[in-house]
């Protein structure tokens, strides 16, 4: 995994938006994180180093814009280029998550078709209101390799209508991080994930988040660990293996009382 901001910077725009990360980070270093401005790594996918060889390699997807938004309204005139550097490295998957859906085709490039094969747009839907706004919109995109989101995961969100168009690639769950973080209920994450079986969609928990309801009981779980409660849940689903098959609750019901105890 490999990491690319070619432009820092951005606006809150929905809930999912009010304990964002970056704008506490930059608040550190009394940075104002509204202000969108290009990186020095902006070039980063096709730089080379003296041998010639590129800097960015052997990256099996390259999460892109995780300061910003890759549509935020003040990356316009950046964003043509952007793409070039997209199209020139066919070998690197380039995963971008926006709130920004609505913005996707301001910039498009003119060869960009049906999607370019290295590009997963991912839709952050934090709550029903916005994934009901944004999971259509990009339903209807020419978008080849579509994702959702949930994250941070504010309440039970009901999508199954939206996979049921066997559109969506996947599916990913996590809680919110950080001082203030809102509680992540472990029930919506299961509803989601059986939601994702009948539809046959891989989903994925990726994080508890800060806070973290499961059988009524709250848990304050430390960041380093997040990931490692979620993974510890054995929850995930891949289209490649079993789980797809009849004996999913018990195995759920199992793995999630190994975890968190």
């Amino acid at each position: 995994m490999a990491i690319w901001n070619p432009w820092h910077g951005c606006h809150k725009v929905s809930p999912g938006c009010a304990n964002c990360y970056m704008y506490r980070r930059d608040a550190e270093f009394g940075k104002d994180s509204s202000v969108v401005a290009k990186t020095a790594s902006f070039r980063l996918p096709v730089q080379r180093s003296r041998q010639g060889d590129y800097k960015l390699k052997d990256a099996s997807y390259v999460y892109t814009c995780m300061t910003s938004d890759f549509f935020v309204e003040e990356a316009d005139e950046w964003r043509e280029e952007a793409w070039e550097f997209i199209r020139a490295r066919p070998d690197l998957r380039f995963y971008i998550i926006t709130k920004r859906i609505h913005r996707f085709e301001a910039g498009l490039p003119p060869d960009w078709g049906t999607g370019y094969d290295n590009v997963t747009i991912c839709s952050t839907c934090e709550d029903q209101r916005t994934a009901d706004e944004r999971i259509p919109l990009m339903l209807g995109l020419p978008i080849r390799h579509r994702e959702v989101i949930h994250e941070p995961m504010l309440e039970r969100i009901d999508i199954e209508r939206y996979l049921r168009s066997g559109k969506v690639g996947q599916v990913t769950c996590g809680g919110e991080s950080g001082p203030g973080a809102r509680p992540c209920r472990y029930e919506w994450v299961i509803d989601t994930r059986e939601q994702c079986m009948r539809c046959r969609v891989p989903f994925h928990f990726k994080q508890t988040g800060a806070v973290f309801v499961k059988d009524g009981r709250t848990y304050h779980v430390p960041r380093r660990l997040q990931m490692e409660q979620a993974a510890k849940a054995s929850i995930d689903l891949s289209l490649g293996s079993r789980i797809m098959g009849e004996n999913v609750s018990a195995a759920t019901s199992q793995s999630a009382n190994n975890s968190l105890h």
